[in-house]
């Protein structure tokens, strides 16, 4: 069973809290969802919709047609009622132009309850609900829940709609399990909590924006704090000077903000204070299509900064992945004093996915600082490239220097100590290497001769569309540097066609595969009108591909 509902209206009348509270209710009473969401830039007006893909087993991804509309203006009929199943129908105010209308006088109901206009889209809730039978107890426990303050007068409204309708159909029984339903944003704030997170920077910017609400939101209850500066070059700036003092720091940004903080990224290469960041892309070049998807930053994620020096790019592909990956890169930026990058986009940090569990992470991240001896040098070589890590006032002269540098962190001009430092500091990838390979840096899904290689938030599409595609698997890389190169190529070889799907206009992970593989991708699908790929899409570009 698979249901598509969509809930359009205009920016300021509640689509996505509407959306989120159906898509709630529905995974506390055992069912999948996989929520899209879709804004202009704009705070009131325009066309904002959601769309919902309902199912008694997981679901990844969001089609582009639907089974039931619920529509709080006649924009959104209009825009979507070619996508409407013959079948479905709409919800909405009894002076909607639409076929299968199911109307309501919501005036009439909010004037003789008293409730303010917002409101109406409760009206809706309670009459989708009873239509599909749900029990009214399953939804009103949602709405106080979610809503925690006026839930009497949201009951009320809930209720008559409720009462209003009979129901139409009825859905097999899911999963007695309630499921977790978060976003990538919220699973990435909830993984830097958990590694002990004591402070993070950031300067406002869509999508990367909701962590530095939900983060703000949780700081007193978890001990830590969160700072807005005037810019990004004084976020990252001042979040190196806080790991350089000993703080669990991290940044969050997007295309824009990670532009600016290009020179502060080599900073971090060669001063070796540990550093998370990170970077949510959007459609691009500079401020492109603001509150859209587009993963056109991956080769700018794993170059950024002058010079040559350690990084980590992790790319979850769903919400679950976002928590540990996050998790992962706390532990690698600190363990090995190096910048960890955790790259997602619009399409994974704003959807909500569906899960039925977290398990206990795997690591344990730490700030990795041990007491200093008399003798501390702060940039003392060792065999894996990482100088033990000390803190100012632990009576120890703890330096942090931007230009080259001897052991002791004092500048140095002098050619054996130029590439001793750089020899020591590229001598971590080996070794960060090792770890990820623990850390599971592909997955594969599905069984078959041929392979689809995808990144990022394409995981959801991919993965639903393997339902429908005959003798393919799915790679999915999810460490990009350092690259998985040795378990990418034995796939590749072992496989007769081969397609990449990117969110972009070149196929930027087929350039890296070519340059760390020797393996040049051919046929390649590639999306970049700002919207997410659907597993609709790859099956028919699929077969036009191979043909």
């Amino acid at each position: 069973m698979e249901k598509q509902i969509l809930i359009g209206g205009a920016a300021g009348q509640g689509i996505a809290k509407t959306a989120l509270l159906i898509g709630k209710i529905f995974t506390n009473s055992g069912y999948y969802v996989f929520n899209y969401r879709e804004y202009p830039s704009l705070i009131k007006g325009g066309h904002n919709f959601n769309i919902l893909k309902v199912s008694d087993k997981p679901v990844n991804s969001h089609e582009n047609f639907y089974d039931m509309i619920i529509s709080l203006n006649q924009d959104t009929i209009d825009k979507h009622r070619e996508k409407l199943n013959k079948r479905g129908f709409v919800l909405g105010d009894k002076n909607l132009k639409a076929k299968n209308l199911i109307g309501f006088d919501i005036s009439k109901v909010l004037k003789e309850t008293g409730a303010p206009k917002k409101f109406g889209n409760d009206i809706l809730v309670g009459a989708f609900f009873k239509i599909l039978g749900f029990p009214i107890e399953n939804v009103l426990k949602v709405v106080e829940e979610v809503f925690k303050k006026k839930t009497d007068i949201l009951e009320k409204l809930i209720r008559r709609g409720y009462t209003s309708v009979e129901q139409k159909l009825e859905l097999p029984e899911p999963n007695e399990k309630n499921k977790y339903f978060m976003t990538g944003n919220e699973a990435i704030s909830s993984g830097a909590i958990s590694s002990g997170l004591d402070i993070y920077f950031a300067y406002p910017i869509t999508p990367a924006t909701p962590v530095l609400h939900i983060l703000a939101s949780k700081q007193i209850e978890n001990d830590f704090m969160v700072v807005q500066l005037e810019n990004e070059i004084a976020i990252i700036n001042a979040a190196l000077g806080a790991s350089y003092a000993g703080a669990i720091s991290m940044v969050g940004t997007s295309g824009l903000g990670f532009s600016l903080m290009a020179e502060a990224i080599s900073l971090q290469g060669i001063s070796e204070v540990p550093l998370v960041l990170y970077l949510g892309q959007r459609t691009s070049p500079a401020n492109g299509v603001p509150t859209y998807t587009s993963q056109g930053d991956l080769k700018f994620a794993v170059n950024a900064g002058h010079g040559e020096f350690p990084r980590v790019v992790v790319a979850p592909g769903d919400s679950k992945e976002c928590f540990y990956r996050t998790i992962e890169t706390f532990y690698l930026a600190y363990k090995y004093r190096v910048i960890s990058i955790i790259l997602g986009d619009k399409h994974v940090g704003e959807s909500n996915y569906s899960f039925d569990e977290f398990e206990e992470p795997k690591i344990k991240p730490s700030n990795f600082i041990t007491p200093p001896s008399e003798e501390y040098k702060s940039y003392s070589i060792t065999e894996n490239g990482v100088s033990p890590r000390a803190v100012p006032g632990e009576n120890a002269k703890v330096r942090a220097s931007s230009y080259e540098h001897n052991e002791l962190g004092y500048t140095t001009e002098k050619e054996d100590l130029i590439v001793k430092m750089n020899d020591k500091r590229l001598r971590k990838m080996d070794f960060i290497k090792e770890e990820i390979n623990k850390l599971k840096p592909v997955s594969v899904y599905g069984e078959g001769k041929n392979l689809i290689i995808g990144w990022g938030s394409t995981k959801g599409a991919i993965v639903d569309s393997l339902k429908k595609i005959e003798n393919f698997r799915f790679l999915q890389i999810s460490y990009i540097c350092p690259f998985p190169t040795e378990i990418v190529k034995k796939e590749i070889e072992n496989s007769n066609e081969i397609i990449l799907i990117e969110n972009n206009v070149t196929g930027l992970l087929g350039d890296i595969i070519a340059e760390q593989t020797g393996k040049i991708i051919e046929k390649k699908i590639l999306k970049y009108d700002a919207r997410p790929l659907t597993s609709e899409e790859i099956v028919m570009k699929v077969e036009k591909v191979l043909k």
